[in-house]
């Protein structure tokens, strides 16, 4: 019997109708695949199967039946489980209290503490990471420690139907590998995954079949995962066909004699130690290494966010103060984080103030703000990035990621950087704007920028950036041309510790 049945789901939110007929059928044991690009509804989807929206139109069969879905409790009563990818965990809490949230063993109204830790601890060596300890509060994990723990309170669920949202974007090699040995686990016990990826390698390795959205519509369903050619599957994903991965490099670019950036032994204990790299008018430069290896924390230190114990950054020779923000930003240094949510976005506000928030003082005049300049410039970086929708005033929590990091890359084209530190720019964005955000790289390199890269694609890395540097627990042990290396000697770096 078909486990779960979609049938003409329409949700409409003002102004927007963001599932427009969504047909999909999913199997006992099998992993379905939800392609689409950002803004084609796959979230909205994922969120009414989890009970969290209500649906306008159309009906879903459980197990052939019909059924509501008032509440996310009702869908877990039935055997649904959805982990986000933006994490819905409470960092204040410990890892056992997360994971047994809204269902705490108790007796009598007190909880069994040491029941749900040795429960938890049992999840999370099951998942490949007995080291992360139960009492452990959740706020003090990396990304991937707290998505974790996200994996193992749907786990504790015991659903049959288990919705998986990009779980990889914050998890290692490594990492990956467990979460696909967990995955084939549950698939031979019967659990039906519902799994959301731009990453179409993966879709290759554990999925059965693919559905794809585009527009809040099924444009193809029941596609054989690992025989569909990528190209089909990304013509269904943008409606056309485009044409991947990287431009050519324009070395021309770079001025290697006028250096923006310079980087002399920064360290910060317990997260890297004596990096050491310049970056030059045009050029970008990539960083690789594995989730851990420190490079966020570096990233985070240049823009004074973090205050190193020794070592300096300069922009264009002048030094900028360690350990203030504002310091950074008055210097030229821009930074697109790895968290937009959490750490880039102003959430409840409209699109055009949170492009404007590096910028505030250029439209204050007596204490007044310009707001007709402030939305003319907002729009027109909104327009460059080809934002959507190109509505100025919409509050940026009802975009899609993709488009979010758009907004936070429209910020620093307002504020007109001369560094742009880039921490997984690409994390959660589909073929289609990955191929506008490669473009838009490339464009702002050939105005000058200093471009410091990050992300966990090694062929993302080596096929934007001029220069990489290999980072293996908080040590550079690798800078070479990009066009000297190949994705085995980044591989080997990382993964060995052996200089390239």
């Amino acid at each position: 019997m078909t486990l779960l049945s979609v049938r003409g789901i329409v949700k409409t939110f003002p102004g927007v109708r963001a599932l427009d007929g969504v047909d999909f059928d999913v199997e006992p044991g099998e992993v379905h695949c939800l392609l689409g690009q950002n803004g084609a509804g796959k979230s909205t989807l994922i969120k009414t199967l989890a009970g969290a929206h209500r649906p306008d139109g159309g009906e879903i069969f459980w197990q052939g039946e019909p059924v509501t879905l008032p509440s996310p409790v009702a869908a877990l009563k039935i055997g649904i489980a959805t982990m986000y990818q933006e994490l819905d965990l409470v960092p204040g809490l410990s890892v056992a209290d997360n994971i047994f949230l809204g269902r705490e063993r108790a007796t009598f109204g007190f909880t069994r503490i040491s029941e749900s830790r040795s429960k938890a601890a049992k999840l999370m060596a099951r998942l490949g990471h007995p080291e992360i300890a139960p009492s452990t509060e959740v706020g003090k994990l990396s990304a991937a420690g707290q998505q974790l723990v996200s994996m193992a309170r749907a786990l504790a669920y015991d659903a049959k139907l288990l919705v998986m949202d990009e779980p990889t974007a914050a998890l290692a090699g490594e990492e990956v590998d467990n979460l696909f040995r967990i995955v084939g686990e549950l698939t031979a016990e019967g659990v039906a995954i519902v799994y959301i990826s731009h990453r179409l390698e993966e879709l290759r390795r554990i999925g059965h079949r693919v559905t794809v959205l585009k527009d809040g519509k099924t444009v193809s369903t029941g596609l054989d995962a690992k025989e569909t050619p990528t190209s089909d599957l990304v013509a269904l994903m943008a409606g056309r066909k485009v044409e991947t991965v990287f431009g050519p490099r324009h070395q021309e670019h770079v001025d290697p004699d006028n250096e923006v950036l310079k980087v002399e032994n920064l360290t910060t204990v317990g997260e890297f130690e004596n990096v050491n790299f310049t970056v030059h008018a045009g050029e970008v430069v990539g960083i690789a290494g594995l989730v851990g290896s420190g490079r966020s924390e570096l990233l985070e230190t240049i823009f004074g966010a973090r205050k190193q114990d020794t070592g300096s950054v300069s922009v264009d020779g002048e030094p900028v103060r360690p350990g203030s923000v504002s310091a950074a930003v008055k210097a030229g240094i821009g930074l697109a984080p790895e968290e937009r949510k959490s750490q880039g976005l102003l959430l409840d506000l409209p699109v055009v103030h949170n492009v404007t928030l590096a910028s505030l003082s250029k439209y204050a005049t007596f204490g007044f703000t310009e707001r007709g300049r402030e939305l003319d410039d907002a729009g027109e970086s909104l327009r460059r990035l080809d934002l959507r929708p190109a509505d100025p005033h919409r509050i940026i929590r009802t975009l899609s990621g993709g488009n979010q990091q758009k907004a936070v890359l429209a910020r620093w084209l307002v504020r007109g950087c001369r560094v742009l530190l880039l921490d997984e720019p690409t994390r959660g964005v589909d073929v289609g704007a990955r191929a506008e955000l490669y473009r838009l790289i490339e464009e702002l390199a050939a105005t000058g920028v200093a471009i410091v890269l990050v992300s966990s694609e090694i062929p993302e890395v080596l096929g934007l950036s001029d220069r990489v540097l290999v980072l293996r627990e908080g040590r550079v042990l690798a800078e070479k041309p990009s066009a000297e290396l190949t994705e085995a000697e980044v591989l080997d770096v990382i993964l060995e510790g052996s200089a390239a």
